[in-house]
């Protein structure tokens, strides 16, 4: 812990590096797996397809996954970044898919009933519905994220990661305690604050 007192400067700007890759990540995984969250809740062939695939991606192991990105993208932060973005789909389009079958059928109802298009029923009663379901999937993909971010610093991102794999090459334990602490303390924050606002939604 020495080492957070001395070096306090130096771990909050790598925080805040590791804080702004995840973030980036988490709003493209979301651009992405919002259309798929929706085909899967629409069609029952479409969710077995969709979850089936990345079903399997969210099974390869983090290290494979990121040696083979290694190689179509080099060293650095676009590797770790797409792992983040793939291994976050899972979770997310499935918490999408079920927060729209969790709709209340007798809402489409009355929304139909009224005149409401197909685009206007899933945009003004089906996503707002269904908001406190994705926000639980989006706190659960950031914590996880927040985690497999530090896999990083093995492929020469910034962040976190790049203080604990540092530390285990130079076996500077209090770096990797350091890093381990503010990674565990970020992941904390960020699943409070996402915990708190699906708990308003709801």
């Amino acid at each position: 812990m020495s080492y957070l007192g001395t070096h306090w400067a130096h771990v909050l700007a790598l925080t805040g590096a590791h804080l702004e890759l995840v973030l980036a990540a988490l709003a493209l995984a979301f651009a992405i797996s919002l259309p798929l969250g929706v085909v899967a809740a629409r069609s029952a062939r479409g969710s077995t397809l969709i979850l089936g695939i990345l079903g399997a991606l969210y099974t390869i192991p983090s290290l494979a996954l990121l040696a083979v990105l290694v190689e179509l993208f080099g060293l650095g932060t676009l590797p770790i970044f797409v792992a983040l973005v793939a291994y976050a789909q899972f979770v997310l389009v499935r918490n999408v898919a079920a927060g729209i079958r969790g709709v209340d059928p007798i809402e489409r109802e009355a929304a139909i009933a009224i005149g409401m298009t197909p685009r206007d029923l899933l945009l003004r009663v089906e996503l707002p519905l269904a908001l406190p379901v994705i926000v639980g999937g989006l706190r659960i993909a950031a914590v996880a994220m927040i985690a497999l971010a530090t896999l990083g610093g093995y492929v020469g991102a910034n962040g976190l990661g790049a203080l604990i794999f540092n530390g285990l090459a130079l076996h500077h334990s209090d770096e990797i305690v350091a890093g381990s602490v503010a990674s565990g303390a970020l992941a904390i924050a960020v699943d409070l604050g996402l915990r708190g606002a699906e708990r308003a939604l709801r």
